[in-house]
């Protein structure tokens, strides 16, 4: 490969890459989320600025994705916390856990998704939605939900799941010193909801050294929703500068 091809290289391995270059289009994305009360001492230690709390709200869902354009199966686990930057509501993504090498890769690398390694799980049990997380061989969090017990409009539900998402980006350089550190905005685009339920729903966090999801105790649960959708996610756009004082 001569010098002048290496910089178009989509990603590494430069023979093949770890995921494509496409738009990642999701079909039959399947959703059990579950917000609750947390403490908002923990909150104001863990989120960056210039985002900030309203309430001390917190999201934990796990995501069923059986088609994902380039990159197949595979199910995710995300804690996500309520926020607002310039006035607008908003959700920051503090840690989502993946089943899959190549979505953590895209995810990271395309975007600012805090992805690592875990084993999400989503299944109807009798006529109970139960979603669990284990990092290596130990459960973190289980969620249950009551299967659609009460229909929810679907307008509300694209309104929820087209809240602009903040992630921090975090890239070193070769000294060890970051050589990008931004607060990155995305947003879903495309999205087509199939079927939106709310129902009573119950969430245990279980304390983890390297998936510390119980840092955000639940003291209530707010509210509960089960969505199928199909959808696109949309590009990160950088819109803070941290290295930049």
């Amino acid at each position: 490969m001569r010098s002048q091809d290496v910089p178009r290289a989509f990603a590494t391995p430069l023979d093949r890459p770890a995921y494509p270059p496409t738009r990642y289009r999701f079909t039959d994305r399947e959703y059990l989320s579950i917000t609750y009360r947390t403490d908002p001492e923990v909150l104001d230690r863990l989120l960056p600025e210039p985002l900030s709390v309203a309430e001390p709200l917190v999201r934990f869902e796990v995501m069923r994705m059986p088609d994902v354009t380039g990159l197949g199966d595979c199910t995710e686990a995300a804690q996500l916390v309520e926020v607002l930057y310039e006035g607008e509501r908003a959700e920051f993504g503090l840690a989502m856990y993946v089943d899959s090498v190549p979505a953590i890769s895209s995810g990271r690398e395309l975007s600012a998704y805090p992805k690592k390694g875990g084993s999400p799980r989503l299944a109807l049990e009798g006529d109970t939605l139960v979603g669990t997380l284990d990092y290596g061989s130990v459960r973190v969090a289980t969620a249950t939900m009551g299967f659609k017990h009460a229909p929810m409009d679907p307008a509300e539900a694209r309104a929820e799941l087209t809240l602009p998402t903040f992630m921090v980006q975090v890239v070193p350089g070769y000294d060890g010193k970051p050589r990008i550190c931004d607060l990155v905005r995305t947003r879903i685009t495309d999205i087509t909801v199939k079927s939106a339920f709310r129902g009573p729903a119950r969430l245990q966090l279980f304390a983890h050294a390297l998936a510390p999801l119980a840092d955000l105790p639940v003291h209530e649960i707010v509210d509960a929703w089960h969505i199928l959708t199909d959808l696109t996610l949309g590009p990160g756009e950088p819109v803070h500068d941290y290295l930049a004082g």
